[in-house]
């Protein structure tokens, strides 16, 4: 059954490529993008307007092989895309820690070296969503609210970096195929923000640091004979273009999402509609002038998290960029191809 799946995708890929051949010298060659999920075609369609012109255009669409309601997830995508994807069938899929394991697994061998899988180098779409520029932006869209608050960006940062000891050393675990130690639900339950004051969010990151340093020192008691890949891991990070500010890229998309960002939007976007509220009942003339304005900024107002779902204001992250210089020499490669 796995050999006719496989089969079936090379014949599509074959079959899009032979189509594309028919066509009029000059007309514009047609790529399918499959993806993970339906959240993932409205990232990967963005991806692509960017690069769609007289010479490509691309259809994005949920993987052909599956025959039920559940959504490929990478690994069941990659296995029956791997060997059809080609010039004119890609793949498009989160890189999760694969990226990060650098050829250590056939799943994350073959997300490096195929240059027909596209990912996203951040550990997932939810990541991009999560940047850091953006989310005052966020709060703005959902509150109608500009107010200064907090300072995102600083905050992630900082947030970053206190996590990166630890998140070395997930990775290093995962690449010595120790999943126990230091699995992903352990460790994102430890770099989870287990409060969030508005009045003193460092107080957030303080206890962060100290669930943070404790397991650290755990580890370095209990794997000595590990330091030393340790170091070198930190090494092989820095050429990678992985550094410590943006660790928030590569831990797990909803934890971010989830346990990070949302539990300070949440706070923030409260505190923003109450300010917001509190001035217009300060500023109306009467009754009902002030129902009617608050019904009508209450109507205006959108979920935050929605809004975060929704947020675009990610393109300076350097993961992206990443992301679509792939873009571009895939799609160089794919013109040569086709000379």
């Amino acid at each position: 059954m796995k050999k006719r799946k496989t089969l079936t995708g090379y014949l599509n890929s074959v079959f899009i490529e032979a189509a594309n051949a028919l066509r009029p010298k000059g007309a514009r060659i047609k790529i399918i993008a499959y993806v993970e999920s339906y959240d993932d075609v409205s990232f990967w369609r963005s991806v692509f307007d960017e690069y769609e012109n007289d010479k490509f255009h691309f259809e994005v669409l949920l993987p052909a092989q599956n025959k039920s309601l559940t959504k490929g997830k990478k690994r069941a995508m990659m296995n029956m895309l791997g060997k059809g994807v080609g010039k004119n069938m890609i793949a498009c899929v989160d890189s999760d820690y694969d990226y990060l394991l650098q050829g250590v697994t056939d799943t994350s061998r073959r997300l490096i070296e195929n240059k027909y899988i596209l990912h996203t180098y951040a550990y997932a779409i939810e990541n991009f969503k999560c940047c850091a520029d953006g989310l005052k932006r966020v709060c703005v869209q959902s509150t109608l609210n500009d107010s200064e608050i907090l300072d995102f960006e600083a905050f992630m940062k900082l947030y970053s970096r206190i996590c990166y000891p630890l998140f070395v050393w997930n990775i290093l675990l995962y690449r010595e195929r120790d999943l126990k130690t230091m699995s992903m639900q352990k460790f994102c339950e430890i770099v989870r923000l287990s409060s969030f004051s508005i009045a003193s969010p460092e107080i957030s990151l303080k206890q962060l640091t100290q669930r943070v340093n404790h397991h650290v020192r755990l580890l370095e008691k209990n794997f000595p004979h590990l330091l030393d890949k340790y170091v070198s891991l930190k090494e092989e990070f820095s050429r990678l273009g992985i550094v410590e500010d943006d660790t928030y890229f590569y831990i797990q998309g909803h934890h971010i999402m989830d346990s990070v960002v949302l539990r300070m939007l949440i706070p923030i976007c409260r505190h923003l509609r109450n300010k917001r509220e509190t001035e217009i009942q300060r500023l109306a003339c009467h009754r009902q002038q002030y129902n009617n304005e608050l019904s009508a900024y209450r109507h205006s107002q959108c979920d935050v998290r929605l809004m975060l779902q929704k947020n675009t204001f990610y393109k300076s992250a350097t993961p992206y960029k990443w992301l679509l210089k792939d873009v571009e020499l895939l799609l160089l490669s794919i013109e040569a191809e086709t000379r």
